[in-house]
């Protein structure tokens, strides 16, 4: 029979309960993770928090105008910082870049600096005040910048974002290539007519035809050729002015047509700043010549229908003349009515005169009457 061994005897193997999960053998346990997990949030707050408290206390040694700069190419621009007067005798300097940390110094208040960008850029340090000048500007100088003060450990740094854009164009006005003085349209003559802008930069043209409806674009050029066989009636023309940044449009082109034709045709335009004129001694001398030779029959019929219509007309006006006008120039029945007038008083006045002639002899036959029939009375 097998001797069983007794309780306090037996040996029993040690073991190890490993939880069952996604951690190994060599991970920590659950609680363990969480405290370092929550010990390394702590920790990244707390640098936010002291790279906040930074950044404000670097704010206020260093205060700029303004954090975005727009100008046009060309031209230039100041920017303008104040900072803490612990930094007087610190060097200034301005820098290109998307990091402060990798950022290009361009140019220095020590003028340390040889970069191609210098001779174009300054910085002025007066008491307390920053002054950033950079002239005659390109597109590429478009970017992030910084203004920094040189300091121990840490600079000092203020960002700005510079935009470069183009000129604005000013209104466009129009100009003829050659001169109108002796009136070449007059004759026929093809004229160019050039739109131009005194402002702008990276500026671009195109003409237009005005018309009731809807204007019709033309053609994207700074120039419009005007010539015989493309003009068929009256028309106005424009063209306008545009960039990036702005657009304008000149005054109307004023194009009247006389006489079409492929070659020789008449037309006059018209545009500001430039002299008026018409070409009536033109049009006279061109439609007499272009009139059609008479033939032999023609002529004559001409000439005694003109013989015809002469005689007439003299005749209307000799009897317009008697109606109306006398030697004198005066209207006949004005002169007709002082006649009539003045021997209406004659004839008054001649029996006036021979009334009062009369009434003697009268007096003196009544008297020779009463003398034969009553003679006492006499003596």
């Amino acid at each position: 029979m097998r001797r069983m061994s007794s309780p306090a005897n037996r040996s029993f193997p040690v073991t190890h309960s490993v939880p069952t999960g996604s951690y190994s053998n060599h991970s920590p346990p659950f609680p363990v993770c969480w405290l370092l997990l929550s010990s390394n949030l702590t920790v990244h707050i707390k640098m936010k928090i002291l790279c906040l408290i930074l950044f404000f206390h670097a704010s206020l040694q260093l205060k700029c105008v303004k954090r975005k700069i727009t100008a046009h190419v060309g031209g230039e621009f100041t920017h303008i910082c104040k900072y803490d007067t612990k930094h007087l005798f610190s060097k200034k300097y301005w820098c290109r870049g998307e990091s402060r940390n990798t950022c290009e110094i361009l140019v220095d208040s020590d003028g340390g600096t040889r970069t191609a960008y210098a001779h174009r850029a300054e910085i002025k340090n007066e008491r307390y005040w920053l002054f950033v000048k950079v002239r005659d500007l390109h597109f590429e100088d478009s970017g992030v910048y910084w203004v920094g003060i040189d300091k121990m450990y840490a600079d000092i740094m203020a960002s700005v974002n510079v935009v470069i854009t183009e000129v604005p164009v000013s209104k466009p006005k129009l100009r003829p290539l050659s001169s109108q003085v002796d009136r070449p349209t007059c004759w026929g003559q093809p004229v160019t007519v050039r739109c131009g802008c005194e402002q702008g930069t990276g500026v671009r043209y195109t003409w237009y035809k005005s018309t009731q409806l809807e204007d019709t674009l033309l053609h994207d050029s700074a120039d419009i050729h005007l010539q015989c066989g493309t003009l068929d009636k009256d028309s106005d023309y424009y063209c306008t002015a545009h960039n990036d940044i702005s657009s304008d449009r000149s005054d109307i082109l004023s194009v009247q047509v006389l006489m079409p034709a492929e070659s020789s045709c008449i037309y006059v335009i018209n545009m500001e700043g430039q002299p008026i004129y018409d070409c009536v001694d033109r049009m006279s001398t061109t439609l007499a010549s272009t009139s059609p030779p008479l033939t032999t029959c023609q002529a004559t019929l001409k000439i005694h229908s003109d013989t015809i219509n002469q005689s007439s007309q003299i005749n209307q006006t000799d009897q317009h003349l008697f109606l109306s006008r006398s030697w004198t120039g005066l209207p006949l029945w004005y002169t007709l009515l002082r006649w009539v007038c003045f021997a209406s008083l004659l004839i008054f006045l001649c029996i006036i005169i021979k009334c009062t002639k009369a009434r003697p002899k009268r007096v003196k036959r009544r008297g020779r009457v009463r003398s034969k029939h009553h003679p006492h009375l006499v003596r």
